[in-house]
C-alpha cells in the first residue's frame, strides 16, 4: 500500500513539473499575437562580413576551444602538452591584442572587447609561465631565481596555480568570444549597457551551472563521491548568496523610484535567498533536495511573464523560460524518481544529460534576448522561430564541447592515474590497493612460528 502511494506521488510530481510549462505557454499566448511592425526598420549594412566571420571563428578556436583542451591536460597533470597548446593560444592572443580588431560599421571597436583581449593575453602568458615552471622547461629553470622559486613553491602548488589559471583563461576567452559580435554590430552602448550586462552575466551563469552539472555527472569520482555535502546543498548556498546580492543591487533602495523591471529582478532575488535558506536546511547531513530545481522552475516561469516592448523579444523570453522550467522539472524527476534521493545510479543514464543541456540552452537563449539583438533579427527579415533554432544550434555545440573536454580529462586521468585536483573526492574504499594483499602475505610469511617444546617430550 505504501509503495503504491509513493509511486503515485512520484507520478503526480512528474506530471506537475511537466504540465507547468504548458500552462505558461498558453497563458502567454493569450497576451501576445501577431508580429512586430517592421516598416520603419532598414536592412543592416554589413561590411567585410566574410573576413569578420573568419576572424570570429579563429577567435573561438584559439581563445576558447584550445584553452579548454589545455585545461583538461593541465588538470590531468599533463603539463608539457598543456604548455604547448597554451603557447599556440598565446601567439594568437598577442596578435588579437596588438593587431586584430572587431570594429563596427564605423570602424570602432568596443572598449570592453579591446580590454578583454589584453586580459586574455595576460592570463595566457601567466598560465604559460607557471606551466613552464611546473614542467621544468630549461628556458625558465636555467634562471637561478626562477629555479629557486620553483623549488620553494613545489610541484603540487605550481600545478594547482597552472590548472586554475588555465581554467580562468578559458572562461575569459568565453567572454571575449561573446563580446566580439557585440562589438562588430555596435551593440550595448548608451542606455543598452545595463540590459546587456544583465543578460550576459545571467546567461553565462546558467551555462556555467550546466557545466557544473555535467562535470558532476561525467566525472566518475565526483558522481560516486562520498563527501559530506550533496550537490543540492552547495547549490542552495550559492542561490541564497546570489539572491541576497541580487536583492540589494538590482535597485537603489531609497534613492530612486521603483519601476516594473526593478520589481521583477528584486522579487527574483528575494525568492532565491528565501528558497536557498530552505534548501540549505533540507540538504544538510548529505541529503538530496528539490529546492534548487524548484527555484529554477519558478525563475523560468517568471521569465515567461516578462512582457517586452517587442513581440519577438517577448516570445524569445517565453521560450527561454519554458526551457528553464523543463530543465528544473527534469532535475526533480532525476533526483526523486530515477535516483530515489541517492547520489548516483552507478552508470550514467541518457536521461541525465537533459537537465544540464536545458540549462546551457536557456543560458544561450537569454544571452541572445537583448532588445538590440532581436531588433537585428527583424531587420534581417527573420522571425523568432529561426532565431531560436540558431541559438539552440549554438547550445548543442557548446554542450558538445563541454562533454568533450570533460571526457578528455577523465580519459587522461584514468589512463595515467593522475586525478589531479579532484583526488580528494575519490572514495578510497572503492579502489583496491594491490600492495595490501602483498603486505598481508609478507606478514604471514615473516610471522615467526612458535615451536612448543612439550610436543617433543616422550
Amino acid at each position: 500500500m505504501i509503495a503504491n502511494i509513493l509511486k503515485l506521488h512520484r507520478v503526480l510530481l512528474v506530471l506537475t513539473c511537466f504540465i507547468l510549462p504548458i500552462f505558461a505557454m498558453q497563458d502567454s499566448d493569450m497576451h501576445m499575437s501577431g508580429m512586430d511592425d517592421t516598416s520603419d526598420l532598414t536592412s543592416p549594412e554589413i561590411t567585410n562580413g566574410t573576413a569578420k566571420s573568419f576572424h570570429w571563428i579563429a577567435t573561438v578556436f584559439f581563445l576558447f576551444m584550445l584553452p579548454g583542451i589545455s585545461s583538461a591536460f593541465s588538470f590531468a597533470k599533463k603539463t608539457h602538452t598543456s604548455v604547448l597548446l597554451q603557447g599556440i593560444s598565446g601567439v594568437y592572443a598577442l596578435l588579437e591584442a596588438t593587431i586584430l580588431r572587431f570594429p563596427d560599421g564605423k570602424g570602432v571597436e568596443n572598449v570592453t572587447s579591446r580590454a578583454t583581449a589584453w586580459i586574455v593575453l595576460i592570463l595566457t602568458s601567466l598560465s604559460l609561465f607557471f606551466g613552464m615552471l611546473n614542467s621544468g622547461t630549461k628556458l625558465v629553470i636555467s634562471n637561478k631565481r626562477l629555479n629557486k622559486f620553483a623549488s620553494a613553491a613545489g610541484e603540487k602548488t605550481l600545478n594547482v596555480i597552472h590548472s586554475y589559471l588555465s581554467l580562468f583563461t578559458t572562461i575569459v576567452g568565453w567572454v571575449k568570444v561573446c563580446l566580439a559580435p557585440i562589438s562588430m554590430f555596435g551593440f550595448c552602448r548608451d542606455g543598452h549597457t545595463g540590459q546587456c550586462l544583465a543578460h550576459g552575466i545571467m546567461g553565462s551563469s546558467f551555462v556555467l551551472y550546466g557545466f557544473i552539472y555535467s562535470m558532476v555527472l561525467q566525472v566518475p569520482w565526483l558522481r560516486n563521491s562520498t563527501s559530506s555535502y550533496s550537490q543540492d546543498y552547495i547549490d542552495s548556498w550559492i542561490m541564497c548568496l546570489y539572491g541576497i546580492v541580487n536583492t540589494f543591487t538590482e535597485h537603489r533602495w531609497g534613492r530612486e523610484e521603483w519601476f516594473m523591471h526593478d520589481y521583477q529582478h528584486t522579487a527574483m532575488g528575494i525568492i532565491w535567498w528565501a528558497g536557498g535558506i530552505l534548501g540549505i536546511y533540507l540538504g544538510r547531513n548529505n541529503k538530496r533536495t528539490f529546492i534548487p530545481s524548484l527555484l529554477i522552475i519558478f525563475t523560468g516561469w517568471s521569465m515567461t511573464q516578462h512582457s517586452q516592448r517587442l513581440i519577438i523579444s517577448t516570445k524569445v523570453h517565453l521560450f527561454f523560460g519554458i526551457v528553464l522550467m523543463i530543465g528544473g522539472a527534469l532535475r526533480i524527476f532525476e533526483i526523486s524518481v530515477l535516483l530515489r534521493d541517492k547520489r548516483s545510479a552507478g552508470d550514467i543514464l541518457s536521461f541525465q544529460y537533459l537537465a544540464p543541456f536545458c540549462l546551457v540552452s536557456a543560458g544561450i537563449l537569454f544571452m541572445g534576448a537583448t532588445e538590440e539583438q532581436v531588433t537585428l533579427v527583424l531587420r534581417l527579415g527573420a522571425e523568432q522561430s529561426s532565431y531560436i533554432l540558431v541559438a539552440l544550434s549554438g547550445a548543442f555545440l557548446v554542450y558538445f564541447w563541454i562533454l568533450v573536454c570533460l571526457d578528455l580529462y577523465v580519459y587522461l586521468a584514468e589512463e595515467h592515474d593522475q586525478i589531479g585536483f579532484l583526488n580528494k573526492y575519490v572514495d578510497s574504499r572503492q579502489i583496491p590497493d594491490p600492495r595490501a594483499e602483498f603486505e598481508l602475505e609478507e606478514d604471514i610469511n615473516d610471522e615467526p612460528v612458535e615451536v612448543r617444546s612439550d610436543s617433543f617430550e616422550m
